[in-house]
């Protein structure tokens, strides 16, 4: 198979049909984006998931006066309540379990909500007895938050122990949901981009049917007639997945580095170095995505 040949088939290819060839493109970009942002968006909410998780705590609440239950009898936790609690805590039985703990009390507590809603009318009627003291326990492995449930949940002066990774399990189902979604319709784009892709080898094919006449007459083999259209559909994949990973990288450096990790700083970002791994997934998959439609299409085009 002569090379040369190929090749400015291949050119004549891209001239004649320029304007569909860049839509294939834009089409190919659009999508590879999707599934770029589908990419960066698994990795983002991996990146936070290990970062949270492992600063996640659980707080045992411990009763107020305007508690009721088995545990808080309508009064205020007491001082030998509260020295049974940090006992148990600092007992042989969880000490190897635990890696820190400190307490909070209500004028502690009440100076942090106020941190937090400043400005906000409930601060005006909320007074430190209200909130709870508080327990803040961190463990070495935060996935064994059930021993401290177990051990304080039905003992006196306990109102409640919770486990902040129930909390984030919440948020990041959410953010799971949200990166699915974006891969849903990425995979929706790659479809038109595939139904795209072969309809513009269709139409080179058919713009160029006499060539492929000729070409049968004198004995060309399928192979040598199939392989300019496929090159085409590939280079046009090529350029928009470049695009997209192009797109990929910069929306890390430009949007999540340089904006995102100033203005919001609470959680942990992934870095432009992570980010490189999605071109490279783009390109695979639209070179591979466009040599597949391509080769359905101007095969049965070459059936009919």
């Amino acid at each position: 198979m002569r090379l040369g040949l190929v090749l400015g088939e291949v050119w004549n290819g891209l001239r004649r049909n320029l304007s569909v060839v860049i839509s294939v493109i834009l089409v190919t970009f659009v999508s590879l984006t999707f599934v770029g942002a589908a990419i960066l968006m698994q990795l983002q909410v991996q990146q936070m998931k290990t970062f949270w998780y492992d600063r996640a705590q659980v707080a045992i609440y411990l009763c107020t006066e305007f508690d009721q239950s088995a545990t808080c009898p309508g009064e205020d936790v007491n001082e030998e309540q509260i020295a049974a609690i940090e006992e148990a805590l600092q007992s042989d039985t969880l000490a190897p379990y635990l890696e820190d703990f400190f307490f909070v009390d209500h004028d502690q507590a009440y100076e942090e909500f106020t941190k937090q809603f400043e400005g906000n009318p409930i601060v005006d009627i909320t007074s430190p007895e209200q909130l709870n003291q508080t327990f803040w326990v961190k463990l070495q492995d935060p996935s064994q938050s059930a021993i401290i449930q177990e051990t304080f949940t039905d003992v006196p002066g306990v109102q409640s122990v919770s486990d902040q990774r129930s909390l984030l399990d919440r948020i990041f189902l959410l953010l799971g949901v949200a990166s699915y979604t974006a891969i849903a319709i990425a995979s929706l784009m790659l479809v038109a981009a595939m139904l795209l892709i072969s309809t513009t080898i269709r139409l080179s094919a058919y713009s160029r049917r006499r060539e492929i006449g000729i070409m049968r007459l004198v004995g060309a083999s399928n192979r040598f007639i199939q392989t300019p259209f496929i090159i085409e559909g590939i280079i046009a994949a090529l350029v928009g997945a470049l695009l997209a990973g192009g797109a990929s990288v910069a929306v890390v450096k430009f949007f999540v580095q340089d904006y995102l990790s100033s203005n919001v700083p609470f959680t942990s970002y992934i870095t432009v170095e992570q980010s490189l791994v999605v071109p490279p997934i783009l390109l695979v998959v639209g070179v591979v995505l466009s040599a597949i439609a391509a080769k359905i299409a101007i095969t049965r085009y070459l059936r009919v």
